[in-house]
């Protein structure tokens, strides 16, 4: 099974979550906050709900970039947004951002293995990597 393959099945997998239990993508932001004071302070002021619709969307783009080798308007106005002169999110930041997301993919996808982690960063790095080479240059 190739690397796509892999991706594509855990991440149907992770998006089948009962009700009683928090969404993925609900999950991953508690674990990121968690994982830093500065992450906390820069979503202090932020709506989660709509934080996440977002996230959902943008990670759409991602996966699109990965898959057409093409920036689509969402990936770069996204970029421009994180970039130095603007939310200045730092580039380290989206290391940290990508450890969680797959800290949480262990927490909700029982079939997860060090391939499929692996699926899942070498889907999200081309994107990831566009937007820190963007903090500099948009």
């Amino acid at each position: 099974m190739s690397f796509e393959e892999l991706f594509d099945a855990s991440y149907e997998r992770v998006l089948q979550t009962p009700p009683e239990v928090p969404d993925f993508f609900e999950a991953f932001y508690r674990r990121f906050l968690m994982s830093s004071p500065e992450v906390r302070a820069l979503f202090r002021n932020t709506d989660m709900a709509v934080q996440r619709s977002m996230l959902k969307k943008s990670f759409f783009s991602l996966l699109a970039f990965y898959a057409s080798g093409n920036v689509d308007d969402v990936l770069h106005r996204i970029a421009c947004l994180h970039s130095a002169r603007h939310l200045s999110i730092k580039p380290y930041l989206y290391d940290l951002w990508l450890d969680c997301l797959t800290d949480t993919l262990r927490a909700y996808d029982q079939e997860c293995s060090d391939d499929i982690e692996l699926a899942w960063r070498l889907v999200l790095s081309p994107g990831i990597t566009y937007m820190k080479f963007g903090y500099d240059h948009f």
